[in-house]
Order: C-alpha cells, then sequence, then structure tokens
C-alpha cells in the first residue's frame, strides 16, 4: 500500500466553493486517495512512505482546466505543436476536459463517423496520461442523424461528454434539445457554446437559445472569443441554474463585469474556468492561472474562491471524483508559493496581486509528477522530500 503524508501546509485551500479555506495542516494519502485530512499529530507520520514537507506553503486540489481541444496523443494540429498537455500539467493542470476534438483534420461529420470519433477519443485517452495529466476526452460534437440508441451505444463505451453545441451541423435549439435530453438519460455532461462563431461552421449562439437548448454548462460566457452582450450575460447568470465559464481565450471585459454580476446575484457556486486551447489565440500552457489571476486580482471574486471554480466546481458538473481535498477524493495536488519577486506574502497573496503563482510540486493520485514547474516563475519555497520508506 503506498502512504504519502503532506505536511507543514500553509494555507489549504479545499475546492470546495461553500467553505474555500480549511483549517488543517496535513493530508495523509493511501494509494492515490485522500484518506485523511488534518494536522500530522493526528496521523502516524512513521507509517508514511513518502513525507512530503510543504514548508509553509499553499496546497491546493489540482486545476482542472474545464475546456480543451485536444485531438489524440499529445499533439494538437490546430497549431501543429507536441507536448501542450504536459505544458498545462506543469501549470498545475492535472485534468483537462475535451470541449470536442474538433480540429481532427478530415473529421467525419456524419452519424457513424462522429460517434466512433467520440468513442476512440474517450478510449484512448482512458490508457493515456502525458506526464500524468488526466484527459476526459471523447466530447461528441451532435451531427444531424443521431439516435437515442447511438447515445446508450457511447456511455456504455465510456463517452461521458457532448461538446460544444454549435460546433457541428446540430445548432438550432429544436434540433439540439433532444439530443441534450438523450445525453443527460444516459449521464453524459452537455456543454455549449455560446456567443460569436470561434471556427469556419461554428455559429452565433444566444442566450435565448442556450435556454432553450438545456444544456449544462455555457461554454465561454467571455467569449470564444467573442462575447455575448452584458445583457445576454446577466440572462444567464440570473435566469438559469447553468454552470457558467470562463476562459482565456475569451473576452477579458466580459469575464470582469460576468464576475462581477455573479458576485452580486451570489452565483459563483457555477463558475468554472477553462482554457479554450488550442484555438485561434494559441496554446496557453498557464491559461487556466492566468484567469484565475484576472478574476482574483480585478474583481470581488476572492483567490481562493478563483482556485474552486477552477477545481471543485468544475468536478461537481462532470461528477469527478476529485478536485475537492477531502476524505475518498482522487489525490490531485498542487503545491504553490508566491513567485520570487512577488509583492504577495504566499500563493495567494500573490495571485490577489496579479502575480501567477510559483508551481512547486504537482502530484497525481498521491504520486508526485512534476517536481519543479518548467512553466511558472521559480517558487520563494520548494517542498522536500524528506523520507521515502524502503
Amino acid at each position: 500500500m503506498s502512504q504519502v503524508l503532506l505536511k507543514n501546509i500553509g494555507t489549504l485551500v479545499s475546492g470546495n466553493i461553500e467553505e474555500p479555506i480549511l483549517k488543517a495542516t496535513a493530508i495523509w494519502i493511501e494509494d492515490g486517495i485522500i484518506k485523511r485530512v488534518g494536522h500530522v499529530h493526528d496521523m502516524d507520520e512513521k507509517g508514511a512512505g513518502i513525507i512530503i514537507d510543504c514548508k509553509g506553503m499553499t496546497v491546493t486540489p489540482g486545476l482542472i482546466d474545464s475546456h480543451c481541444h485536444p485531438v489524440l496523443g499529445d499533439f494538437t494540429p490546430r497549431q501543429k505543436q507536441f507536448g501542450f498537455l504536459d505544458s498545462e500539467l506543469h501549470g498545475g493542470v492535472t485534468t483537462v476536459i475535451s470541449a470536442g476534438e474538433v480540429h481532427l483534420p478530415g473529421r467525419p461529420t456524419d452519424p457513424a463517423g462522429t460517434k466512433a470519433l467520440a468513442i476512440l477519443a474517450a478510449k484512448s485517452f482512458a490508457n493515456f496520461r502525458p506526464g500524468g495529466l488526466k484527459v476526459e476526452g471523447g466530447a461528441l460534437i451532435l451531427e444531424k442523424g443521431l439516435t437515442e440508441e447511438d447515445f446508450r451505444e457511447m456511455a456504455g463505451e465510456g463517452v461521458h461528454i457532448v461538446g460544444e453545441i454549435g460546433l457541428g451541423s446540430v445548432k438550432d435549439p429544436e434540433d439540439a434539445a433532444p439530443m441534450v435530453q438523450w445525453a443527460k438519460k444516459y449521464g453524459m455532461t452537455v456543454m455549449m457554446h455560446t456567443g460569436g462563431t470561434s471556427i469556419p461552421g461554428s455559429s452565433t449562439v444566444t442566450a435565448e437559445q442556450v435556454i432553450r437548448t438545456g444544456p449544462d454548462i455555457v461554454s465561454h460566457l467571455n467569449g470564444g472569443p467573442t462575447a455575448v452582450s452584458m445583457e445576454e450575460a446577466e440572462k444567464l447568470i440570473t435566469q438559469t441554474d447553468l454552470a457558467l465559464e470562463f476562459v482565456h481565450c475569451g473576452n477579458p471585459k466580459v469575464a470582469v463585469e460576468a464576475a462581477r454580476l455573479m458576485v452580486q446575484h451570489k452565483a459563483i457556486h457555477r463558475g468554472i474556468i477553462g482554457n479554450d486551447a488550442p484555438s485561434g489565440t494559441g496554446v496557453v500552457p498557464l491559461g487556466v492561472l492566468r484567469v484565475i489571476n484576472h478574476l482574483a486580482s480585478l474583481t470581488p471574486v476572492t483567490p481562493e474562491e478563483a482556485i474552486c471554480m477552477a477545481t471543485g466546481n468544475t468536478a461537481k458538473v462532470h461528477k469527478l471524483n476529485r478536485g475537492i481535498i477531502e476524505a475518498g477524493r482522487e489525490a490531485d495536488l498542487v503545491i504553490m508559493d508566491t513567485p520570487m519577486g512577488s509583492i504577495g506574502k504566499d500563493a495567494l497573496d500573490a495571485i490577489q496581486a496579479g502575480d501567477i503563482p510559483g508551481v512547486a510540486m504537482v502530484l497525481v493520485d498521491g504520486e508526485i509528477v512534476v517536481t519543479k514547474s518548467r512553466n511558472t516563475p521559480p517558487a520563494v519555497r520548494e517542498p522536500s522530500v524528506i523520507h521515502v520508506k524502503p
């Protein structure tokens, strides 16, 4: 049995937006699962196989990128770049969620082809973890001609996501709504493109279309990259209970104004954070951290709340057993600190000041996969592995 102890935690961000910061200084992990959160004097320190001394740094759940467009493997045809998923891991992202493998060259648009692609991508990423990163792949692009039996079959083969509605031939609520109901019947989480067109063949989607279609997630409320008007955004915030996604490759002004509205209407528990890359904007390994900074430094959203939006909130809407630091959850964790040169005294302080924190260590299922980020600024402090049991 693999046993890991994290001790001397300075600040523990829970991922649960109802209680963002825990009064705890230690985490006990067994076989990749968090077993206990509390204080080291309540744990069997001598029984640990690995002890990680956090030296007063901040520990958070692994970040979850709620919006990615992978294809197969760690290569993006859109930007002709290798290793972009592994690079996100070095930005503290331990899970990436596909919004559709839409960039596949020659992507099939017939029912059999779109179904086959979703099944292939879901199964491929279930077996492939770039650098240790978990990829929830195989997001179905809705095409005309799909039947309820197709959704039943895909769910049985591991497809759990419907990618952005509007990227395929199914665009109007009249066509999409029945498929959304089939998807939900078989346990899938449904995303819907919102705002202006992003790629040739996609469509402009209004708040009214979203409401009539009934997805689970309003993809890129702040635009991907063109946003809806603030009047439209306000409808989605105040007239629905849908998850509301902020992305890096979107409109920064609308992100700020929408976040302020969500705080005003007590709706930040519905906020989630993604990259929306690879895209025409590029590949952005630190995109999720940058959105966290953007919201925490320019809106009333606190740094710990922004981290919860990028962890527990996303895990909840996608039904993932991670993103929150509590017993029974997968032990995907990030140890971070204020970066060298920042005015922040710790990671949260640096984030509120607008500085990217230094990612000092990343664990996936309790296993150390990054010992020092190659992408963030260096952290002021470094954790140490102080004991390895033979």
